[in-house]
């Protein structure tokens, strides 16, 4: 079954309030339970034609017809629009028109002199039909639901410097060149130039990198960012339509008009199937009763076995068992913490050769933890309780992987006074009786301690110098940690023939170099910003061979989720605009889930492969015996639902 001829019913119903929040997903719901309870009705109306009017009521062939126009009508009417929507746009050959004709013959054939009426198998057909329809609106999936989370890096008011006083107003009334104030704990509301102040800023929403970004006067800041510590002031440099959020929140909701639909292999069946068997049907109708001495005896007993053989060729087994086989696949998947948002991403999903990841919180944990200490002038528990003392009340990153390096801090006795926090340097503090310098390298010049540069390390952590009493004491490497799956899962997704593993990240080049070699990537980009990780996937894409799939976890990854042909989002740690973006959503952080969805997808996929066989294998069979007159309208029938049964159970195996 196509998901081509869908969209539009799917697409979104365009309705927006102010945040942008689409309701097409309450839309979509309703959509389906109207659709079941016109089943039911309808059933129950061809029931009461069949059993009751037919046995006791000897009505004329017209008022039969109408008797059974209604349940007809009521289930029917949407595959008799399609039908000739197609036929309008040109492109009339699809499931909807074999449906029509078969159905509409069916009610017509009694009629014709000397023929049965067939009505209760023209709704039957029907019904069937729309049962399969039901399977595949459910298949397909809920459609993606609005990006409203997104809002939640929007801030709603900006604290506006106007004569003097400080005025609480919404940031699209602030006009380029204004102050505005922002205290610790507050989102930037506008990006702007720090007048006065010094703070350091949480970018993790914009860059996805967790270390803090400290900012002194003449420093551009970004709005999205969290101000940490300090209070700033800042002149804005544009209004709220241009700031960095409102950009970020527009490409996501442009992205998806990019998205490249994986046409299902079904529909091109179904472009060159449909065809040949309307057009095999009008030859049988018309041709034998052309030999027969009386054209019009003969006529209506092959027009029955024509219609048959639209019935029997209906694509109803494809139809049913194809959605369902992916609906088995994503119910299996989700039940190993993958989502997967729709049937056709299973699809594209089976087909990736190229995977491009976001470092910090993907291949990395995204949390700091200290790799190495190298004392200078005391030892390595000295030095580590020292810092760790110092930094007990850091709110920072660094602080606290200094701590967690350190636990046994809070029963060993020692006092903590005079902590001052030095911005753009780091911390000082009185311990025991020393003071104890924990920080940067301008922080070592201030206090006259001579640091030098540490010869172990390769320059991808974060390097803390640590002086006492002005005496440099030594220093402690801090860095990112790589997840422990993260390595056999690139090998994983290059045994599974993915051509090409691709890192983007906003790190330093020799953080991301690092990253890189010990995973076993193919390639790496680093120093990048949103728009630049778009700018590279569309690049990669276009010298792709299969799919493109991009791994992401924060709210900078959301555009390029939205692009790619099919985005992942890692769920666990992941911000809403990255899980509302991505059309697979992984629920824990383990990278070597994507190798296991990208299996699963091919599974499925050759279980839908399998199912089309069967169909046309036994349809062609049962065509035959049509053709011949062997067959009749009810076997015909259920020639078809049995070979939908058959295949629905073999769907049912990608479950597992």
């Amino acid at each position: 079954m196509s998901h081509e001829h869908h969209h539009h019913h799917h697409d979104c119903c365009g309705e927006h309030d102010h945040a942008g929040a689409c309701h097409c997903h309450e839309h979509h719901h309703e959509h389906g339970t109207k659709r079941q309870l016109t089943l039911i009705i309808a059933t129950v109306l061809l029931l009461i034609g069949a059993v009751l009017v037919e046995k006791y009521c000897q009505l004329p062939t017209w008022q039969l017809l109408l008797i059974y126009l209604v349940p007809y009508l009521l289930i029917g009417h949407d595959t008799l629009k399609e039908a000739a929507e197609g036929i309008m746009e040109g492109d009339p050959f699809n499931e909807h028109l074999l449906m029509s004709i078969a159905t509409l013959g069916a009610l017509g054939i009694g009629f014709l002199p000397g023929a049965e009426t067939q009505f209760p198998e023209a709704v039957f057909v029907m019904l069937f039909f729309q049962v399969g329809e039901l399977c595949e609106s459910y298949a397909e999936g809920k459609s993606r639901q609005s990006i409203a989370h997104l809002m939640d890096i929007r801030p709603d008011v900006a604290r506006v410097v106007r004569d003097g006083q400080e005025v609480e107003v919404n940031p699209a009334e602030v006009a380029v060149g204004e102050t505005i104030v922002i205290r610790p704990g507050e989102r930037i509301p506008l990006d702007g130039v720090v007048l006065e102040g010094t703070t350091s800023l949480n970018t993790v929403a914009l860059t996805g990198e967790s270390m803090p970004r400290d900012v002194a006067v003449g420093d551009e800041v970004t709005s999205g960012c969290v101000n940490q510590s300090g209070v700033i002031r800042v002149r804005t440099t544009c209004d709220a339509g241009q700031s960095t959020v409102s950009k970020i929140i527009e490409l996501v909701e442009h992205a998806g008009e990019h998205k490249s639909r994986s046409e299902a292999f079904i529909t091109r069946f179904a472009r060159i199937y449909t065809p040949i068997v309307v057009l095999a049907a009008i030859a049988l109708a018309i041709v034998p009763p052309l030999f027969a001495p009386h054209f019009m005896d003969t006529f209506p007993t092959w027009l029955y076995r024509a219609l048959m053989f639209l019935v029997v060729s209906c694509p109803c087994a494809l139809v049913i068992s194809v959605p369902l086989t992916f609906f088995g696949g994503i119910g299996g998947a989700s039940r190993r913490g993958i989502l997967v948002k729709g049937a056709n991403y299973m699809d594209i999903l089976a087909k990736v050769d190229t995977v491009v990841f976001d470092k910090t919180g993907t291949l990395t944990h995204g949390q700091f933890a200290v790799e190495a200490v190298h004392p200078d002038s005391c030892d390595e528990h000295r030095l580590l309780h020292l810092a760790a003392h110092v930094e007990h009340y850091s709110t920072h990153p660094i602080g606290a992987a200094l701590r967690d390096a350190f636990p046994d801090e809070a029963t060993d006795g020692c006092r903590v006074s005079d902590v001052e926090e030095v911005a753009g340097q780091g911390i000082r503090a009185r311990v025991g009786g020393d003071t104890v310098c924990v920080g940067n390298e301008r922080m070592m010049q201030a206090v006259g301690a001579q640091c030098h540069a540490c010869n172990q390390c390769h320059g991808a952590g974060t390097v803390i110098h640590v002086a006492i009493n002005g005496e440099y004491a030594g220093h402690i490497v801090i860095n990112d940690r790589i997840k422990d799956d993260a390595a056999s899962a690139i090998a994983r997704l290059h045994t599974l023939g993915v051509r090409r593993t691709v890192m983007l990240t906003g790190d330093r080049d020799e953080v991301a170099i690092e990253v890189a070699q010990q995973l076993g990537l193919s390639e790496y980009h680093a120093g990048l910003l949103p728009a630049d990780k778009v700018r590279h996937v569309e690049q990669l894409m276009t010298n792709r061979q299969g799919a493109l799939t991009f791994v992401g976890d924060g709210i900078n990854d959301a555009p390029v989720l939205a692009r790619a042909d099919v985005g992942i989002a890692m769920g666990g740690l992941g911000s809403d605009a990255a899980i509302e973006a991505a059309d697979v959503v992984i629920m824990d952080d383990h990278p070597g889930k994507i190798a296991t969805a990208i299996g699963m997808a091919r599974r499925t996929l050759g279980i839908a492969r399998q199912n089309v066989w069967l169909a046309i294998g036994i349809k062609v069979a049962v065509l035959v015996l049509a053709a011949l007159g062997a067959a009749t309208m009810w076997m015909a029938v259920f020639a078809d639902v049995g070979v939908t049964v058959l295949a629905t159970l073999n769907a049912m195996r990608a479950l597992r």
